[in-house]
């Protein structure tokens, strides 16, 4: 057997599988990094923090609820709260379709949530979703280097897609701000910072980590048995000289890239809600102001005067007419205060000192 041989039967489903696994690396490192800005703003907005975290507990026991669905366990019960959700089958199940179960729990939240705004995308942009094997991949694309060129390129067409309607968004557009609306909702609450009522229990990345540690040793039987499953679908891939292996697991790349975006746009919201928090006053409210005026009046301007970038130059105005307005209030505003302040502790220890 050639190296060749080895290189397409045992090491070429490989790839994918490693670049999913990157991907949802990267999206466990964005999720860590917003709940660690939600906890410097939980002192002034804990609201918001307690909404997140429902929304999290929300996609997780929907997610549940699906697994117990394609299992046919049925769903006899479903509780959701702001710190906790649970789910009660029909019938309980034991051996594979438990562990199914557990895996929507476990993993679905990951993935489900941002198939639905996929689907969305899928009316929505024009292009990206591109999973046609490169040329010059012709003839080699059922090795290992292959399979993982295919799938960069694949991950990177739908990047650029997805990135390109971004910039284009149009806020006045029914279907277009609703999609961002549940972008923000998705990236706010992909998974809750705890779970418990009477014993809160900490989501961090060692808690996801730990639970699918779990599912891989409990039941490694059924993880062989998945692994044999990609082989053969593999397999079958290739003898039929079809690309279906690896765009399977090019739309698990797609989901792990929708869901990292709403984690950026999340923690960028949350980082002006910690800016403005430092803000007193009506002057609190200036950058949200500013961020609704400035994208009417380029709309309008633009109305009059029609350009072929009409979407991307209004979001850059807005989002540069925000941060312009937040560094002038945060500099002079803040300061200003801060200076009235210490001039009136500067005057109360002068007149105590006199006094004396």
């Amino acid at each position: 057997m050639d190296d060749l041989s080895i290189d397409v039967i045992l090491f070429a489903p490989l790839a994918p599988m490693l670049g999913v696994l990157l991907f949802w690396f990267i999206q466990l490192l964005f999720i860590e990094s917003e709940k660690y800005l939600l906890t410097k703003i939980r002192p002034k907005h804990e609201p918001l923090c307690r909404f997140t975290n429902f929304l999290g507990v929300l996609f997780q026991t929907i997610c549940h609820a699906l697994g117990y669905t394609v299992t046919k366990s049925g769903v006899s019960g479903f509780y959701i709260s702001v710190n906790y959700g649970r789910v009660a089958p029909k019938k309980e199940k034991k051996g594979i379709f438990e562990w199914v179960a557990n895996v929507f729990l476990f993993v679905g939240p990951f993935f489900i949530p941002a198939f639905l705004l996929l689907i969305c995308l899928y009316f929505l942009m024009t292009g990206g979703f591109d999973i046609s094997i490169p040329a010059h991949l012709t003839g080699m694309e059922h090795t290992f280097a292959g399979q993982l060129s295919i799938f960069g390129t694949s991950l990177y067409a739908f990047s650029k897609g997805f990135f390109n309607f971004l910039s284009n968004i149009d806020l006045l557009h029914p279907g277009h701000f609703g999609f961002l609306l549940l972008l923000i909702v998705l990236g706010m609450g992909i998974r809750p910072s705890h779970i418990g009522e009477k014993t809160t229990e900490k989501v961090d990345m060692i808690y996801d980590l730990r639970n699918i540690w779990r599912l891989v040793t409990l039941k490694p039987l059924y993880v062989v048995i998945l692994f044999l499953f990609a082989y053969v679908f593999f397999y079958v891939s290739f003898f039929l000289d079809q690309g279906w292996y690896v765009a399977l697991f090019s739309i698990f790349g797609w989901l792990s890239i929708i869901a990292i975006v709403a984690l950026i746009i999340a923690d960028l919201i949350i980082l002006l809600i910690k800016t403005t928090d430092e803000i007193t006053g009506f002057w609190k409210l200036t950058p949200y102001v500013i961020m609704l005026v400035s994208y009417v009046l380029m709309r309008i301007l633009f109305h009059y005067f029609p350009t072929d970038f009409i979407n991307s130059a209004s979001l850059a105005v807005m989002m540069a007419c925000t941060v312009l307005a937040t560094y002038l209030i945060l500099k002079y505003r803040t300061n200003k205060f801060k200076t009235k302040k210490k001039m009136k502790l500067f005057k109360k220890k002068n007149k105590g000192e006199s006094d004396e």
